[in-house]
């Protein structure tokens, strides 16, 4: 077992650096110089991108055809699940020795 070190304020190892965030000025790539920010336009922000036009019928045809692709899947899913639960049943009653398995079983009066 190790023994514990005692933590020294005078430790250079856990020193905490003071975050500055980058300028407009200073946000230049490696290698140019930033530009002076007198230019007559600078006062005005840049315009922003419009968003492209919303199309409705396309979002709606796709989200017919997701929704018809999930109902598929869970129709698929519920016919899997019943299958093996009757193949199930199928295998223990021929693994009963019972020679009848194939017919449904009926209550008899």
């Amino acid at each position: 077992m190790t023994a514990q070190r005692p933590i020294n304020s005078d430790d250079d190892e856990h020193r905490v650096i003071p975050f500055r965030p980058r300028s407009a000025r200073t946000a230049a790539p490696a290698g140019q110089r930033p530009q002076p920010a007198h230019d007559a336009h600078a006062a005005t922000p840049p315009p922003s991108p419009q968003p492209p036009p919303d199309d409705f019928r396309q979002r709606m045809l796709a989200n017919l055809a997701a929704f018809i692709f999930t109902a598929l899947l869970t129709a698929i899913g519920i016919w899997l699940a019943t299958t093996m639960a009757d193949l199930r049943k199928s295998q223990d009653c021929s693994l009963l020795g019972r020679h009848d398995c194939e017919r449904p079983i009926s209550k008899s009066r």
